[in-house]
């Protein structure tokens, strides 16, 4: 027996002996996806898991095979695919592993259907080891793990370089403002001064451009100033009127300083892409490493080396002087039904296809950043995704959107202080005030606000 063959069957063994019932026949396991073309190996990762166990079992000459039954959903967005997927669980037609956006994790913890993964985990070193670590942050729920992240990426600062040498910055200067961000030296008001400088000076149209709609994208600035989203300890959401008033006085200083654009939210995205990058009209956009395919191909770059002449990544400065980055990252994630008949399978399952061979094929070929660190060093990540390298080690500074089913709405309030700020139709305060009393009748007892 080769050592291949020895791991196999001792896994496949100590699997089966903990599988309920014991069966002669095909175990079926009920997978529940949302069909996404940005991202398909998320469902078929887990159906490549089940080949591989049977491939395991086939070694040992067992009899037993499992069978994936695969329900792709064809809902608009993670939020309406997991309000369809507690329906069907409430009807008793859950699957034994899910496919959701991590903020959605609590929702299912609450109501009974997300197994607890923490006693799995601890007992299977071998498989989970090697994930990064604070990934597990995003599917952490009262301080237990009920997922398991799928991806990752990481959102960041975009700095055209060629508009910064043409304010007179050398390459040095370029080189050295991630460094300066990360310690605290460049923040969030010397951002806007830059972006600003860049506008008066005609060098580009546009300062800063952002997303044209509420997204989760601003809760790396918004972090910046001190907004923690989430109260852990009562597992909701939470607003402080001194955080919100900082950041929005923040906003109204780069609208000043002609950084930020009145327009920006009423721009498609089509619009904020092409200005930002084959428009080369904007100084700096703030989205996720998924764009360096499109800057590529809108710049014709050959290879990692043109990429970094053309562009330098930040993260979100801190909101004063010796404070701490930010940036967000929102992976998706798996989970395990805690009613299937068969979870401990199924964990099994979900642990196979979050290994690095599985999740790199998926990584690469969709521009997120590996779960697992050994990933960064493997040949189609290096040669492939060298943006993914590069990216990784951001996320010592990333946030995750709080586990909670009405973030959503909490960021679309947030964005139209944003937007009414930015327009000019409100002040920093009136911001505040509005955003607060915004939260409190919308979200009620969801949300608590601090001063």
């Amino acid at each position: 027996m080769n050592w291949k063959f020895a791991i196999a069957a001792a896994f496949a063994g100590a699997l089966f002996a903990t599988a309920q019932p014991i069966f002669a026949e095909d175990v079926v396991i009920k997978v529940w996806a949302r069909a996404d073309r940005s991202g398909p190996l998320r469902a078929g990762n887990i159906v490549a898991a089940g080949d591989t166990l049977n491939k395991m079992l086939a070694a040992i000459n067992s009899d037993k095979r499992v069978k994936i039954e695969l329900n792709e959903t064809n809902a608009k967005g993670y939020d309406d695919d997991a309000l369809d997927l507690l329906k069907a669980f409430a009807v008793d037609k859950g699957p034994d592993i899910f496919v959701l956006a991590h903020e959605w994790t609590g929702a299912f913890a609450e109501a009974g259907y997300a197994q607890n993964l923490e006693d799995h985990i601890a007992k299977n070193p071998e498989l989970w080891g090697d994930i990064i670590g604070p990934l597990w942050q995003s599917v952490t729920y009262k301080g237990v793990r009920y997922g398991v992240p799928q991806d990752s990426e990481v959102r960041m600062f975009f700095l055209n370089n060629d508009k910064l040498r043409k304010l007179g910055m050398s390459d040095k200067d370029i080189a050295a403002l991630p460094a300066k961000v990360n310690a605290g030296e460049f923040t969030m008001n010397d951002l806007c001064d830059l972006a600003g400088q860049a506008v008066q000076k005609g060098v580009v149209k546009y300062g800063i451009l952002h997303r044209p709609n509420a997204g989760p994208d601003f809760q790396m600035l918004t972090d910046a100033f001190g907004l923690e989203p989430y109260d852990k300890q009562s597992a909701k959401l939470q607003a402080s009127k001194a955080a919100l008033r900082n950041f929005f006085t923040w906003v109204k200083y780069c609208v000043d300083k002609k950084a930020l654009s009145a327009n920006n939210t009423s721009m498609s995205w089509d619009a904020i892409e092409q200005a930002s990058f084959a428009g080369e009209e904007a100084l700096v956009f703030f989205h996720g490493v998924w764009q360096v395919t499109a800057q590529m191909k809108a710049f014709k770059l050959a290879g990692k080396d043109d990429y970094f002449h053309k562009f330098t990544w930040i993260n979100a400065p801190a909101g004063k002087k010796g404070g701490k980055p930010a940036n967000l990252s929102h992976p998706i994630a798996y989970a395990v039904s805690a009613k299937s008949k068969n979870k401990d399978l199924a964990a099994y399952i979900v642990a196979l296809a979050s290994q690095p061979v599985p999740n790199m094929r998926h990584a690469v070929s969709t521009n997120h950043t590996p779960i697992n660190y050994g990933e960064q060093s493997m040949p189609e990540v290096v040669e492939k995704g060298w943006a993914l390298v590069a990216a990784t080690p951001m996320l010592k500074y990333a946030s995750f959107m709080p586990n909670h089913p009405k973030i959503g709405q909490y960021n679309a309030i947030i964005f139209k202080g944003i937007q009414g700020v930015e327009t000019g139709r409100l002040s920093a305060q009136a911001a505040t005030d509005f955003v607060i009393g915004e939260l409190e009748n919308e979200l009620g007892k969801d949300v608590v606000i601090r001063n």
